[in-house]
């Protein structure tokens, strides 16, 4: 009797731990549009982001604009919030490259500044999962931390994200 009633309790603990797991895991990976705007230019591109676990997630984007590339990647900590069926919190950080082109093409050579500039960005957001549907949307304030080429601190950028949602 004592090897039923432990072999169900076991299988009931099992079954409890993978529902929390499943509702933590809002889904397993997203592919989207993201948005950086703030000081200095507007940068629009593909992202991903891909949960590892319940709360450990990698975000990888291209973002384009006048004249700059930005490939960045992110780690982030998210958690849901209690009562508000869909929604999270997140923490992250990561680094990115940016690829500034400001030369021009003038008798036969190029002119100008081009460089890669190497940028730390934490973020600080708000993740929103429609429970319904294979769609989610992100805010958050992602202040760019410059660390080559003219290093700086722009605190006044944040970012917007689209994405449809993968299982």
């Amino acid at each position: 009797m004592k090897k039923v009633f432990y072999s169900l309790l076991a299988t009931s603990i099992l079954a409890m731990g993978a529902q929390e797991l499943k509702a933590q895991t809002r889904y397993r990976t997203a592919l989207g549009l993201g948005i950086d705007v703030g000081d200095g230019p507007t940068l629009v591109g593909p992202q991903i982001k891909h949960f590892f676990d319940g709360q450990n997630a990698g975000n990888a984007q291209v973002l384009f604009g006048d004249d700059v590339t930005v490939l960045g990647v992110d780690y982030s900590y998210n958690q849901a919030i209690r009562g508000a069926n869909g929604l999270s919190w997140y923490v992250g950080v990561g680094p990115q490259l940016t690829f500034i082109n400001h030369g021009r093409w003038h008798s036969g050579h190029w002119d100008g500044d081009n460089h890669t500039d190497v940028a730390i960005r934490p973020a600080v957001g708000l993740e929103f999962k429609i429970p319904t549907a294979p769609l989610a949307f992100h805010f958050d304030w992602k202040p760019w931390w410059n660390l080559s080429h003219d290093s700086d601190f722009e605190p006044a950028r944040f970012t917007l994200g689209f994405k449809f949602t993968l299982k």
